[in-house]
Order: structure tokens, then sequence, then C-alpha cells
């Protein structure tokens, strides 16, 4: 027997698939999704597709763009030779959030992982070689979790760069163990940034 009925289910089913919506919120969502005016949801549809059909990675750092170049990338205020390395572009936002950082970002989109049968050529690690190698005096800040796949791809970083006078830095051991960047408060990301730990150069 069915509590709701069919295309209530449905939209309930739809919200229970996003991150951090469990039954209670889903039914809310759904129930006020409803009660909304046409020309609202019209809107919304619209929008839904708009990002889905015309957003896409940057053509440098991987990040999440309506252009070929983002913004950041393309913005002449920010340090080209101070690269962030984080896994995801979810991280970008938590920066930016953050406010402090006025360098540029490199997304993996990805980290090693050979349980997971993920490998260097399964994430965006060539494009940043010759990001680097095109720099005069860059600095890499990695920014990966702490997590056996955080560490796996901090060292092959390391080695990938290894007697190529290139400084690389990762943020402060104050994050807690396997925490998401783009879970963290400004604060804590602020000081994990400006007490960042030089590991090689």
């Amino acid at each position: 027997m069915h509590v709701y009925p069919v295309l209530l289910e449905r939209l309930i089913e739809f919200f229970k698939k996003l991150p951090g919506i469990g039954e209670k919120s889903a039914e809310r969502l759904a129930l006020a999704l409803i009660d909304m005016p046409d020309e609202y949801l019209t809107t919304i549809s619209a929008d839904i597709i708009n990002a889905k059909k015309n957003l896409h990675p940057c053509s440098v750092c991987g990040q999440i763009t309506d252009q070929n170049v983002c913004q950041i990338c393309d913005s002449e205020t920010r340090n080209q030779n101070l690269i962030c390395v984080i896994e995801d572009y979810k991280s970008v936002f938590a920066f930016e959030k953050a406010g402090n950082y006025r360098g540029v970002y490199h997304v993996l989109n990805g980290l090693l992982s050979p349980m997971d049968d993920i490998g260097v050529d399964d994430i965006n690690l060539a494009s940043l070689v010759k990001r680097v190698e095109a720099l005069e005096n860059p600095e890499i800040i990695l920014a990966l979790k702490s997590s056996i796949e955080g560490e796996t791809t901090t060292l092959y970083i390391q080695k990938i760069f290894a007697n190529k006078n290139v400084k690389i830095s990762r943020l402060s051991y104050g994050l807690p163990i396997g925490a998401e960047i783009d879970y963290l408060d400004t604060t804590t990301l602020d000081k994990a940034l400006e007490d960042r730990k030089t590991i090689s150069e």
C-alpha cells in the first residue's frame, strides 16, 4: 500500500537521493514544491537543465564554469604561481567563501586509490604537471583530506616534482582525519591554509 500518491512518492524518492536529505526532509521538500506557483517551477526546471547542460570543467584548472576558462584562472589579481591542489570542485567554493586565498586552483577530480582501481591516468594530474612546468618559482599547496587515498596522492605528487625546484606545502594537520574540505568552517580552513607546512622544495 502506498502511503503517498505515486507522483508524490516519486518526488520524495528524488529528493532522498540528494546529499544530506532524509525521509522527513524529502517529504517536506516535495510537498513545498507542489505548493509553489507554476511559473516558479518552470524557472527552476529551466535553471536545472541549463546548469547541467552548460556547466563544464575549466580548461585550465578543472573547476566548473560556464566559460572556457573560469573567472579565477582568468583573473589578473590572482597569484598564478600559487596553485592549491584539491580533490573536487566543491572545495573551491569552500576556499572562496573563506575569502583569504589569492592563488589559483587545480581540481584533481579524484584521488589515487589502487584498491578502487583509480590510477594516475584516472585523475587530473597530467595537466597539473604541464601548468607547474610552465611557471617560475611555483608553489603547490596540497589541500587533500587526511586519508589513505589523500596520502597516496600527496606522496605521488611529491615524487613527480622531486628535484624540479617546486615548493610543495600542505594544509596544517589541525584538520580532522578524513575531513572533507568543503564541509570545514571558514575559520578552520583559513587557519589550516595560513599554517600550511612545507614538505618539499
